[in-house]
Protein backbone atom coordinates (compact mmCIF):
# COMPACT_ATOMS: atom_id res chain seq x y z
CA UNK A 1 0.00 0.00 0.00
CA UNK A 2 1.25 3.50 -0.83
CA UNK A 3 2.34 5.59 2.15
CA UNK A 4 -0.19 8.13 0.90
CA UNK A 5 -2.98 5.63 1.58
CA UNK A 6 -1.58 4.26 4.84
CA UNK A 7 -3.33 4.70 8.20
CA UNK A 8 -0.72 4.33 10.93
CA UNK A 9 -1.23 2.21 14.04
CA UNK A 10 0.51 3.74 17.05
CA UNK A 11 0.74 2.98 20.77
CA UNK A 12 0.08 5.95 23.05
CA UNK A 13 2.40 4.41 25.65
CA UNK A 14 5.30 5.20 23.32
CA UNK A 15 4.49 8.92 23.60
CA UNK A 16 4.54 8.90 27.40
CA UNK A 17 7.19 6.20 27.90
CA UNK A 18 10.05 8.57 28.76
CA UNK A 19 12.05 7.04 25.90
CA UNK A 20 12.90 9.95 23.59
CA UNK A 21 13.34 7.70 20.55
CA UNK A 22 9.93 6.07 21.04
CA UNK A 23 8.35 9.47 21.66
CA UNK A 24 9.86 10.98 18.51
CA UNK A 25 8.81 7.95 16.45
CA UNK A 26 5.24 8.22 17.77
CA UNK A 27 5.01 11.94 16.94
CA UNK A 28 6.29 11.43 13.38
CA UNK A 29 4.16 8.38 12.56
CA UNK A 30 1.07 9.92 14.15
CA UNK A 31 1.49 13.26 12.37
CA UNK A 32 2.48 11.77 9.01
CA UNK A 33 -0.64 9.61 9.07
CA UNK A 34 -2.77 12.74 9.48
CA UNK A 35 -0.87 14.56 6.74
CA UNK A 36 -1.34 11.66 4.32
CA UNK A 37 -4.71 10.15 5.24
CA UNK A 38 -6.22 12.30 7.99
CA UNK A 39 -6.67 9.16 10.13
CA UNK A 40 -4.63 7.23 12.68
CA UNK A 41 -5.37 4.25 14.95
CA UNK A 42 -4.27 4.38 18.59
CA UNK A 43 -3.85 1.63 21.18
CA UNK A 44 -3.57 2.15 24.97
CA UNK A 45 -5.64 5.31 24.77
CA UNK A 46 -7.04 5.40 28.30
CA UNK A 47 -10.50 3.87 27.82
CA UNK A 48 -10.42 0.52 29.62
CA UNK A 49 -12.25 -2.53 28.23
CA UNK A 50 -14.49 -2.41 31.31
CA UNK A 51 -15.51 1.20 30.66
CA UNK A 52 -16.03 0.48 26.98
CA UNK A 53 -18.30 -2.47 27.79
CA UNK A 54 -20.32 -0.43 30.29
CA UNK A 55 -20.79 2.31 27.71
CA UNK A 56 -22.01 -0.02 24.98
CA UNK A 57 -24.30 -1.76 27.45
CA UNK A 58 -26.13 1.45 28.35
CA UNK A 59 -26.13 2.57 24.71
CA UNK A 60 -27.78 -0.65 23.55
CA UNK A 61 -30.29 -0.57 26.39
CA UNK A 62 -31.24 3.04 25.67
CA UNK A 63 -31.71 2.63 21.93
CA UNK A 64 -33.68 -0.61 22.30
CA UNK A 65 -36.43 1.34 24.07
CA UNK A 66 -39.63 2.34 22.30
CA UNK A 67 -39.42 5.48 20.17
CA UNK A 68 -41.94 7.30 22.39
CA UNK A 69 -39.71 6.74 25.42
CA UNK A 70 -36.59 8.00 23.66
CA UNK A 71 -38.34 11.10 22.32
CA UNK A 72 -38.92 12.26 25.90
CA UNK A 73 -35.24 13.18 25.87
CA UNK A 74 -35.27 15.09 22.57
CA UNK A 75 -35.24 18.88 22.65
CA UNK A 76 -35.70 20.35 19.19
CA UNK A 77 -34.75 23.82 20.43
CA UNK A 78 -31.07 23.06 21.09
CA UNK A 79 -29.97 22.32 17.51
CA UNK A 80 -29.16 18.71 18.30
CA UNK A 81 -26.46 19.69 20.80
CA UNK A 82 -27.82 17.71 23.76
CA UNK A 83 -29.96 14.67 24.38
CA UNK A 84 -31.64 12.35 21.91
CA UNK A 85 -31.73 13.04 18.16
CA UNK A 86 -34.27 10.91 16.33
CA UNK A 87 -33.80 9.14 12.98
CA UNK A 88 -33.62 11.10 9.73
CA UNK A 89 -32.76 14.42 11.44
CA UNK A 90 -29.13 14.79 10.31
CA UNK A 91 -28.20 15.21 6.66
CA UNK A 92 -24.57 15.32 5.53
CA UNK A 93 -23.40 18.53 3.88
CA UNK A 94 -24.21 18.45 0.17
CA UNK A 95 -26.74 15.61 0.47
CA UNK A 96 -30.54 15.70 0.35
CA UNK A 97 -31.25 12.31 1.97
CA UNK A 98 -30.87 12.09 5.79
CA UNK A 99 -28.54 9.50 7.33
CA UNK A 100 -29.97 6.22 8.63
CA UNK A 101 -29.12 6.70 12.30
CA UNK A 102 -30.22 8.02 15.67
CA UNK A 103 -27.96 9.26 18.43
CA UNK A 104 -27.58 10.85 21.86
CA UNK A 105 -25.38 13.84 22.67
CA UNK A 106 -23.57 14.57 25.93
CA UNK A 107 -21.84 17.94 26.12
CA UNK A 108 -19.40 19.94 28.21
CA UNK A 109 -19.90 20.15 31.99
CA UNK A 110 -18.23 23.34 33.25
CA UNK A 111 -17.34 22.94 36.93
CA UNK A 112 -14.78 25.67 37.65
CA UNK A 113 -16.86 28.84 37.41
CA UNK A 114 -15.75 29.58 33.84
CA UNK A 115 -18.30 32.05 32.35
CA UNK A 116 -18.21 30.05 29.10
CA UNK A 117 -20.79 27.82 30.80
CA UNK A 118 -23.45 30.30 29.69
CA UNK A 119 -22.77 29.34 26.04
CA UNK A 120 -23.72 25.70 26.55
CA UNK A 121 -27.15 24.10 26.96
CA UNK A 122 -27.62 21.81 29.94
CA UNK A 123 -27.21 18.10 29.41
CA UNK A 124 -30.31 15.92 29.24
CA UNK A 125 -30.13 12.70 31.27
CA UNK A 126 -32.58 9.79 30.95
CA UNK A 127 -34.30 9.60 34.34
CA UNK A 128 -35.26 5.97 33.73
CA UNK A 129 -31.58 4.96 33.46
CA UNK A 130 -29.63 6.58 36.34
CA UNK A 131 -26.40 4.77 35.39
CA UNK A 132 -26.51 6.48 31.97
CA UNK A 133 -25.30 9.76 33.52
CA UNK A 134 -22.53 8.14 35.55
CA UNK A 135 -21.07 6.21 32.62
CA UNK A 136 -21.61 9.08 30.17
CA UNK A 137 -19.67 11.54 32.33
CA UNK A 138 -16.82 9.07 32.91
CA UNK A 139 -16.45 8.34 29.19
CA UNK A 140 -16.69 12.06 28.32
CA UNK A 141 -13.94 13.02 30.77
CA UNK A 142 -11.74 10.11 29.69
CA UNK A 143 -11.97 11.02 26.01
CA UNK A 144 -11.47 14.70 26.81
CA UNK A 145 -8.24 13.87 28.64
CA UNK A 146 -7.05 11.45 25.95
CA UNK A 147 -7.84 13.93 23.18
CA UNK A 148 -5.94 16.68 24.94
CA UNK A 149 -2.90 14.41 25.25
CA UNK A 150 -3.05 13.50 21.57
CA UNK A 151 -3.28 17.18 20.62
CA UNK A 152 0.00 17.65 22.47
CA UNK A 153 1.63 15.17 20.09
CA UNK A 154 0.06 16.99 17.14
CA UNK A 155 1.38 20.33 18.42
CA UNK A 156 4.90 18.92 18.55
CA UNK A 157 4.53 17.52 15.02
CA UNK A 158 3.63 21.06 13.89
CA UNK A 159 6.69 22.52 15.73
CA UNK A 160 4.39 24.34 18.13
CA UNK A 161 4.79 24.43 21.92
CA UNK A 162 3.55 21.14 23.38
CA UNK A 163 0.83 22.94 25.38
CA UNK A 164 -0.35 25.04 22.39
CA UNK A 165 -3.88 23.61 22.44
CA UNK A 166 -4.30 23.32 26.22
CA UNK A 167 -5.99 26.66 26.92
CA UNK A 168 -7.92 26.52 23.65
CA UNK A 169 -9.70 23.28 24.57
CA UNK A 170 -10.19 23.96 28.30
CA UNK A 171 -13.98 23.74 28.78
CA UNK A 172 -14.27 23.47 25.00
CA UNK A 173 -17.53 22.68 23.23
CA UNK A 174 -16.77 18.96 22.84
CA UNK A 175 -19.58 16.45 22.29
CA UNK A 176 -19.79 12.73 23.02
CA UNK A 177 -22.17 10.95 20.66
CA UNK A 178 -23.74 7.58 21.43
CA UNK A 179 -24.58 6.41 17.94
CA UNK A 180 -27.04 3.76 16.78
CA UNK A 181 -27.33 2.67 13.16
CA UNK A 182 -30.63 0.84 13.38
CA UNK A 183 -31.39 -2.41 11.53
CA UNK A 184 -32.42 -1.97 7.91
CA UNK A 185 -34.96 -4.75 7.62
CA UNK A 186 -36.53 -3.68 4.34
CA UNK A 187 -33.83 -2.07 2.22
CA UNK A 188 -36.22 -1.81 -0.74
CA UNK A 189 -38.29 0.78 1.17
CA UNK A 190 -35.36 3.07 1.94
CA UNK A 191 -35.08 6.43 0.15
CA UNK A 192 -32.81 6.35 -2.90
CA UNK A 193 -29.22 6.95 -1.87
CA UNK A 194 -29.86 6.52 1.86
CA UNK A 195 -26.86 5.20 3.80
CA UNK A 196 -25.93 4.94 7.45
CA UNK A 197 -23.64 7.97 7.22
CA UNK A 198 -23.12 9.76 3.90
CA UNK A 199 -19.67 10.97 2.91
CA UNK A 200 -18.67 13.89 5.11
CA UNK A 201 -15.87 15.64 6.96
CA UNK A 202 -16.05 16.37 10.69
CA UNK A 203 -16.33 19.93 11.95
CA UNK A 204 -14.09 19.88 15.02
CA UNK A 205 -10.35 19.65 15.83
CA UNK A 206 -10.07 15.87 16.14
CA UNK A 207 -12.55 13.01 16.52
CA UNK A 208 -11.92 9.98 18.70
CA UNK A 209 -14.03 7.00 17.62
CA UNK A 210 -14.44 3.96 19.81
CA UNK A 211 -15.59 0.47 19.19
CA UNK A 212 -18.00 0.15 16.29
CA UNK A 213 -19.39 -3.37 16.60
CA UNK A 214 -19.57 -3.91 12.85
CA UNK A 215 -17.65 -3.02 9.71
CA UNK A 216 -18.63 -0.14 7.47
CA UNK A 217 -16.36 2.85 8.16
CA UNK A 218 -14.45 3.97 5.08
CA UNK A 219 -12.02 6.86 4.45
CA UNK A 220 -11.39 8.45 1.06
CA UNK A 221 -7.82 8.51 -0.24
CA UNK A 222 -6.32 11.43 -2.15
CA UNK A 223 -6.95 9.61 -5.42
CA UNK A 224 -10.64 9.14 -4.63
CA UNK A 225 -10.59 5.50 -3.56
CA UNK A 226 -12.48 4.26 -0.50
CA UNK A 227 -10.36 2.51 2.13
CA UNK A 228 -11.88 0.32 4.86
CA UNK A 229 -10.88 1.48 8.35
CA UNK A 230 -10.53 -1.65 10.46
CA UNK A 231 -9.64 -1.57 14.15
CA UNK A 232 -9.23 -4.06 16.98
CA UNK A 233 -11.59 -3.85 19.97
CA UNK A 234 -8.87 -2.25 22.11
CA UNK A 235 -8.05 0.51 19.60
CA UNK A 236 -9.65 3.85 18.76
CA UNK A 237 -9.72 5.69 15.45
CA UNK A 238 -8.58 9.33 15.42
CA UNK A 239 -9.35 11.64 12.52
CA UNK A 240 -8.69 15.29 11.77
CA UNK A 241 -11.65 17.67 11.64
CA UNK A 242 -12.18 20.72 9.46
CA UNK A 243 -11.13 23.16 12.20
CA UNK A 244 -7.65 21.65 12.45
CA UNK A 245 -7.39 21.41 8.67
CA UNK A 246 -8.15 25.15 8.47
CA UNK A 247 -5.66 26.00 11.21
CA UNK A 248 -2.90 24.04 9.45
CA UNK A 249 -3.84 25.23 5.94
CA UNK A 250 -4.53 21.57 5.01
CA UNK A 251 -1.13 20.33 6.18
CA UNK A 252 -3.26 17.93 8.24
CA UNK A 253 -6.13 16.50 6.20
CA UNK A 254 -9.77 16.48 7.16
CA UNK A 255 -10.56 13.35 5.21
CA UNK A 256 -13.97 12.61 3.79
CA UNK A 257 -15.37 9.42 5.36
CA UNK A 258 -18.62 7.48 5.43
CA UNK A 259 -20.39 4.47 6.93
CA UNK A 260 -21.78 2.26 4.19
CA UNK A 261 -24.70 -0.14 4.38
CA UNK A 262 -23.75 -3.82 4.61
CA UNK A 263 -23.96 -5.73 1.33
CA UNK A 264 -25.02 -8.89 3.17
CA UNK A 265 -28.81 -8.87 3.63
CA UNK A 266 -28.52 -10.62 6.98
CA UNK A 267 -26.12 -7.96 8.27
CA UNK A 268 -28.62 -5.30 7.19
CA UNK A 269 -30.94 -6.68 9.86
CA UNK A 270 -28.40 -6.10 12.64
CA UNK A 271 -27.75 -2.80 14.45
CA UNK A 272 -24.38 -1.03 14.53
CA UNK A 273 -23.18 0.96 17.55
CA UNK A 274 -20.24 3.32 17.88
CA UNK A 275 -19.18 6.25 20.05
CA UNK A 276 -17.39 9.24 18.52
CA UNK A 277 -16.06 12.04 20.72
CA UNK A 278 -15.91 15.30 18.77
CA UNK A 279 -13.18 17.37 20.44
CA UNK A 280 -14.02 21.04 19.98
CA UNK A 281 -12.17 24.11 21.21
CA UNK A 282 -13.67 27.11 22.93
CA UNK A 283 -15.79 29.25 20.63
CA UNK A 284 -13.27 32.11 20.59
CA UNK A 285 -10.37 30.02 19.27
CA UNK A 286 -8.82 31.77 16.28
CA UNK A 287 -8.74 29.42 13.28
CA UNK A 288 -6.58 31.72 11.16
CA UNK A 289 -4.10 29.57 9.23
CA UNK A 290 -0.80 29.17 11.06
CA UNK A 291 1.90 31.26 9.39
CA UNK A 292 4.24 28.26 9.45
CA UNK A 293 1.77 26.33 7.26
CA UNK A 294 1.41 29.04 4.61
CA UNK A 295 4.04 28.98 1.85
CA UNK A 296 4.43 29.99 -1.78
CA UNK A 297 3.64 26.38 -2.74
CA UNK A 298 0.69 26.28 -0.32
CA UNK A 299 -0.91 29.73 -0.19
CA UNK A 300 -3.50 30.52 2.45
CA UNK A 301 -6.62 28.49 1.59
CA UNK A 302 -9.18 29.86 4.08
CA UNK A 303 -10.52 33.21 5.28
CA UNK A 304 -10.04 34.02 8.96
CA UNK A 305 -12.76 32.85 11.35
CA UNK A 306 -13.33 31.62 14.87
CA UNK A 307 -14.36 28.16 16.02
CA UNK A 308 -17.76 29.43 17.17
CA UNK A 309 -18.60 31.13 13.88
CA UNK A 310 -17.47 28.11 11.89
CA UNK A 311 -19.52 25.70 14.02
CA UNK A 312 -22.64 27.83 13.66
CA UNK A 313 -22.23 27.83 9.87
CA UNK A 314 -21.85 24.05 9.71
CA UNK A 315 -24.81 23.28 12.01
CA UNK A 316 -27.00 25.25 9.61
CA UNK A 317 -25.61 23.30 6.64
CA UNK A 318 -26.40 20.01 8.43
CA UNK A 319 -30.00 21.02 9.02
CA UNK A 320 -29.59 20.93 12.80
CA UNK A 321 -29.95 24.70 13.23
Amino acid sequence: MSIKNHIARVDYNDFVSGDENKRAKFIKEFGDSFANMGFAIVANHGVTPELRDRLFDISIRFFEQDRDVKKQYEDLSNSGQRGYISPMRETAKGFKVPDLKEFYHIGQMVEDGDPIKDEYPENIWPDNMPEFKEVGIEVYRTFERTGGNLLRAIALYLDLPEDYFDDKIHNGNSVLRLLHYFPLDDVDKLPDGAVRAAAHGDINLITLLMGANAAGLQAQTLDGQWLDVEVAPNEIVINIGDMLARLTNNKLRSTIHRVVNPTDKELLKKPRYSTPFFLHPRSDMDLTCLESCVTKQHPKAYPDTTAGAFLDERLRELGLK
